[in-house]
């Protein structure tokens, strides 16, 4: 069984089939094409002619397949193929050679009489006829086979490719999640050491969400909605009336798919880099239009930059890129700063 499976291998398919229909297929219609041979007497007048076709025909295709078997064995590297397809050559026009010269002997001891008007430049252009479309299915099936092959590790190799990518782009929010939350901390701490333990435990219980999300490549809105709702809570802790947030999502929208943790570090942008008082409170609206996610802050930039890790909205791009078509949108105004983030339709059972 696995030397079937081998030469199957070898040969590029199974060709079980190809031989079983394909010997007495050609070996019936090569009398009639070179031979001048004719169905005028009936089908049982013309089987001699069939019997001696048929061996002809059985010696040369075998002769050309373990040809084809020995050398792709022997040359089984892509960068090899034009030293194989040379070798072959030579073995496949010295085969014919030989087993023209025993078969024509073999013709002779039967005693089977030529057909009159049939010239030796008949019988060879017949023979050699049967050598080469032989050998043009077998190397053009293989040649198929390698390309199909060939294809399917590009893909697999583009698709390993992007999986890494992506799992490098997953990997930088959990840290800067936790990288900014522990910096919010620190102003709570000094203001209110109770309210410090109480933004632990609630910190835990959002970082625990993370991880169990880490492996989701799209999340549902839904999911990321409640996500939205714990971590706001841990902002509100420090900012108290002076950060609010305006969500308007519809039900038939909360299935819908986006990257996970896209609208925590929208939200965390926003906080990040604009003054937040009781003079200036951020207000942060999110809503659905058109399938697309619209997230927006009035804009009162601080005057001293926070230092920034540059992975907020290039991270949330990036990502997108491998589900979407659809771009994620940045829109800049004097007085707004607004992101609109494509909504996934996942198709039922993927």
């Amino acid at each position: 069984m696995g030397k079937q499976k081998n030469v199957r291998e070898i040969l590029g398919f199974d060709d079980t089939w190809f031989l079983i229909l394909g010997i007495p297929s050609l070996s019936f219609c090569i009398p009639l094409l070179f031979f001048k041979a004719t169905l005028a007497n009936g089908l049982m007048a013309y089987l001699p002619e069939w019997g001696i076709s048929m061996m002809y025909t059985t010696a040369y295709w075998m002769a050309c397949r373990t040809i084809f078997i020995y050398f792709r064995r022997r040359f089984p590297g892509q960068q090899e193929t034009r030293k194989r397809i040379i070798y072959m050559s030579v073995a496949i026009l010295a085969s014919y050679g030989v087993v023209n010269w025993s078969l024509d002997y073999v013709h002779l001891l039967i005693g089977h009489e030529e057909r009159e008007g049939v010239t030796d430049f008949d019988y060879t252009v017949g023979t050699l006829m049967i050598v080469a479309l032989v050998s043009t299915l077998y190397e053009s099936v293989y040649l198929y086979d390698r390309w199909k092959v060939s294809l399917l590790e590009a893909e697999k190799l583009r698709r390993e490719n992007v999986e890494s990518q992506l799992e490098g782009l997953k990997s930088q929010v959990n840290p800067h999640f936790l990288f900014n939350s522990l910096n919010t901390l620190t102003y709570i701490i000094p203001e209110d050491p109770d309210k410090a333990v109480h933004f632990v435990q609630k910190l835990s219980k959002v970082y625990r969400y993370i991880l169990e999300i880490r492996d989701k490549k799209l999340i549902s809105l839904q999911e990321e909605l409640n996500f939205l709702h714990a971590y706001l809570f841990l902002v509100q802790e420090r900012f108290g009336d002076n950060l609010k947030a305006n969500l308007r999502v519809p039900e038939e929208a909360m299935n819908l798919q986006l990257v996970p943790l896209s609208l925590q570090i929208l939200f965390e942008n926003a906080v990040k880099h604009n003054i937040i008082s009781e003079e200036h409170p951020l207000q942060i609206e999110l809503w659905v239009e058109n399938e697309r996610l619209i997230v927006r802050n009035n804009l009162q930039r601080k005057r001293q930059a926070m230092p920034s890790t540059r992975l907020g909205l290039q991270n949330i791009k990036n990502r997108y890129t491998f589900f979407s078509e659809e771009k994620v949108d940045v829109i800049e105004t004097k007085d707004h700063f607004t992101v609109s983030l494509p909504l996934i339709r996942v198709p039922v059972g993927v």
